[in-house]
């Protein structure tokens, strides 16, 4: 009977060795399963990112293709156009439609001109002495300046004031006196 006991124990061991085999190798495919499925959507995932980035522009360019077709219909009657003035009017209103498509999109012009000179903003193409606005005012604007929602796409080409000669001699007087 202990040999009985001996055997049914071994049995129950035996059992109990093939259930946790058997549960280890359901959970090992499960596991494999859920890594295959991460996998898969990773990849999804990637390539929705990848056309995402790839088609981003294009509902931007649909809406810039009429105004595209607006400049081949002017081009096309242009030679022939007889009024100045009428031809003046479609231009206006191709750049209305171009302006719209780029507001809509969240393009903006940068306001440079009276504005002090800020590098974030300007890029000064040249300098100029104008007692009538303070130091490094933007003066002119050569190429206006572009934001993207907040980022800056292309910075404005301005004409900066400078301080006139009077003014810099002025300083540097000030200065010397207060170092003595």
């Amino acid at each position: 009977t202990d040999s009985e006991n001996h055997n049914n124990e071994i049995d129950q061991k035996d059992l109990r060795i093939a259930e946790l085999e058997k549960e280890t190798a359901e959970l090992r495919d499960r596991f494999l399963r859920k890594v295959a499925e991460f996998e898969n959507y990773k990849r999804r995932n990637e390539n929705d990112q990848l056309n995402l980035l790839k088609y981003s522009a294009a509902s931007f360019l649909t809406r810039l293709l009429p105004v595209i077709d607006d400049f081949e219909r002017s081009l096309e009657h242009i030679e022939d156009a007889k009024d100045i003035n009428a031809i003046k009017e479609g231009l206006k209103l191709i750049y209305g439609k171009l302006k719209k498509a780029l507001d809509d999109e969240g393009v903006q012009k940068i306001e440079a001109v009276g504005k002090p000179f800020d590098v974030n903003f300007h890029e000064a193409i040249m300098q100029r002495p104008d007692n009538s606005v303070e130091p490094h005012t933007v003066l002119d604007e050569i190429e206006k300046g572009y934001m993207y929602k907040d980022k800056v796409i292309r910075h404005s080409k301005v004409i900066v004031s400078e301080e006139s000669s009077e003014e810099t001699i002025e300083k540097n007087d000030k200065n010397s006196n207060t170092e003595n």
